[in-house]
């Protein structure tokens, strides 16, 4: 899905929100894959996420990091991996911008050719990675191992089921089945 068209004042929750995938996933109308276990985790099937940053609302299926204040490691770690996570999303907007220029600059056309514009460049994103999954480009200029800092700012009231599927992920991340070997050593370095 793709959706064009929002301000860019407008904040991106609030944009989310009114797409088409935020109102079929507020309703529960998306092909989402039913929850799977975890490969050697103990613990309850996991749903599929959304991963989000904290200007977004929890949910059961959009995961957002815990407030900064007062993380025990076990938080501290679930943040840490969250943002890892975003930052895939992040690269792959900054190689769509790299190799579409188009994007380095405000679009100066009507804006329904900018819409077929953008739908051609994600088109043609996509094939391109479909096809060419690994090129130099995005190995030297998107690195994706080093961590990245947090400004967690905003607070908003959970729901419930989003609360659950949160410290799900955060019990994963810290067992010895889900965590990754150098997650407390990132965290301890200031993450």
């Amino acid at each position: 899905m793709i959706d064009i068209g929002a301000y860019g004042s407008t904040a991106d929750a609030r944009i989310f929100s009114a797409s088409r995938l935020g109102e079929q996933l507020r309703a529960n109308q998306l092909s989402l894959p039913e929850p799977r276990r975890v490969l050697g985790y103990a613990g309850p099937p996991a749903p599929f996420v959304i991963v989000a940053d904290e200007g977004f609302a929890l949910t059961n299926h959009v995961m957002r990091p815990f407030a900064r204040r007062g993380l025990d490691v076990r938080r501290r770690i679930f943040n840490y991996r969250l943002t890892r996570a975003r930052r895939y999303v992040e690269c792959a907007l900054g190689i769509l911008c790299s190799k579409w220029r188009v994007f380095n600059t405000s679009i100066q056309m009507d804006p329904e050719n900018a819409t077929l514009v953008i739908q051609a460049c994600d088109v043609l994103h996509n094939f391109t990675r479909m096809h060419n999954p690994f090129s130099a480009v995005d190995q030297n200029q998107y690195p994706t191992s080093s961590g990245v800092g947090l400004d967690l700012t905003l607070h908003r009231r959970p729901g419930t089921a989003g609360i659950v599927v949160r410290d799900m992920y955060a019990d994963f991340f810290s067992s010895p089945e889900g965590a990754v070997p150098w997650q407390l050593d990132a965290i301890r370095g200031g993450l």
